[in-house]
């Protein structure tokens, strides 16, 4: 779905306007293309003690011209603020007061991001209160920059160092443009094995099913997997059939009619992957329905189709995949949740408790995972042009894609790059976290 407005105040007399009238100026962001740079300029590594020294020796083995300081009016591409060191709030002065007077030198979607500590394995006071100032500094930050520039976290966990592979597999996925959508937001990361640059094909040898997958989110992660080496199982309803098998003859997938409710459905895709595959390395619960009314209006039949599809499916069937020998070890799920899952939503009681749900699952599940080297992590995304957003009457649509720091709405291709990097080796360390693919909304977090 095109955005003209976005186009309308791209150039010339529109963006005169547009900047006369004090309207919203979204501009065309950054996105992926396999074989691009990671970052196109130099990047800025700040922060006192030992973290932001390792991060910086890092960031020099990828290639990147990096700099512990830089003068005159260069432009950068990505600032990196290291914090990880940080015990008392009145030490956040410095280091933040040195990346404001760079924050005019970044580039058009540029990259902002801030590495901190766990405020919740905190021994004191003063460090948990330190702690959870970055929280609020960097996604209050993240709400000041402009021209498609976003604000990222990445936490480490008790035990991990700043410079260790989990902790830069995520600062590489916050630096790079797969996460043009993501603003905000922060990952947690575990002393765990990653492999920060996984190249251009990094599922190569990788089996994964995605539900949902004839049509709009579906279809694009299923090419964005497939693009990144992965081989594809390809799940949604009879009724999707003819768009089922278009998908998956575009990314060489196979594809398997199932409704995702049924009590064999996960059997029935273990079956199709051991003889096609011999095994299971991903899992994409990306299938959902939605079926919108006030609660006083609601009647069991709505209610109930959600919670079945949106996560009692998810729910029956993680527990088969566990249960099965084809479930390879360091497997990976992700489900998709939704922003109207954590800030609620107005006619969508149902869908709301159901994409919660989906969170408080992903949580629960986590540890089961990782006793098997693998993880299970939730994307949640906010407003995404699909065919479902298209039908939004426009007024409604126009406010909804312009209520987030980027002022515009995402492209399924966002929430794409978001899971294709969970479900990678890059992701190591990120185990039961919830990531947002929402631009950041204006009113909360």
């Amino acid at each position: 779905m095109t955005d003209k407005y976005t186009q309308f105040v791209s150039g010339g007399f529109g963006r005169d306007l547009a900047r006369k009238l004090g309207l919203p100026q979204p501009v065309a962001l950054r996105r992926y293309t396999p074989g691009d740079p990671l970052l196109e300029g130099p990047v800025v590594v700040l922060g006192p003690g030992s973290g932001a020294e390792s991060i910086a020796a890092q960031l020099l083995g990828w290639g990147l011209d990096v700099r512990r300081n830089i003068g005159g009016s260069e432009k950068i591409a990505a600032l990196v603020l290291a914090l990880d060191e940080l015990a008392d709030p009145s030490a956040l002065s410095a280091p933040v007061q040195a990346a404001g007077q760079l924050l005019r030198q970044l580039k058009a979607s540029g990259r902002v991001v801030v590495v901190s500590r766990d405020p919740a394995t905190a021994n004191d006071p003063a460090t948990a209160a330190a702690r959870q100032a970055v929280d609020g500094f960097t996604r209050s930050l993240a709400k000041e920059l402009r021209a498609g520039a976003t604000a990222n976290g990445v936490i480490l966990r008790e035990g991990v160092d700043a410079g260790a592979s989990s902790a830069m597999g995520a600062l590489r996925f916050f630096l790079s443009a797969r996460s043009a959508f993501v603003d905000g937001q922060f990952l947690r990361v575990d002393d765990a094995q990653a492999v920060p640059d996984g190249g251009v094909r990094p599922l190569d040898g990788k089996v994964a099913v995605v539900t949902g997958a004839a049509r709009g989110i579906g279809a694009s992660i299923a090419a964005t997997l497939s693009r990144d080496g992965a081989k594809l199982i390809l799940v949604d309803v009879p009724a999707a059939g003819e768009q089922l098998a278009a998908t998956a003859n575009r990314v060489g997938g196979v594809a398997l009619q199932v409704d995702i409710t049924a009590e064999d459905a996960a059997d029935r895709i273990l079956e199709l992957a051991g003889t096609r595959f011999g095994k299971l390395d991903i899992v994409v619960h990306n299938a959902g329905i939605t079926r919108d009314k006030l609660l006083a209006n609601m009647d069991p039949a709505r209610w109930d189709s959600v919670i079945a599809v949106n996560v009692s499916s998810q729910l029956r069937m993680n527990e088969v995949f566990l249960a099965s020998p084809l479930f390879a070890e360091g497997a990976r799920i992700v489900s998709l949740a939704s922003t109207s899952g954590i800030a609620g939503n107005r006619g969508q009681t149902n869908y709301g408790a159901s994409k919660a749900a989906v969170i408080g699952m992903v949580r629960a599940t986590a540890p089961r995972l990782a006793e098997r080297g693998g993880a299970i992590n939730a994307v949640a995304p906010g407003f995404i042009e699909t065919e479902m957003t298209a039908r939004i009457p426009f007024a409604t649509r126009e406010v909804a894609r312009r209520l987030n720091s980027l002022q515009q709405g995402g492209k399924p291709q966002d929430v794409a790059e978001a899971i294709a990097f969970l479900v990678s080796e890059s992701a190591g360390g990120v185990n039961g976290e919830v990531l947002r693919v929402c631009g950041q909304n204006l009113v909360g977090a």
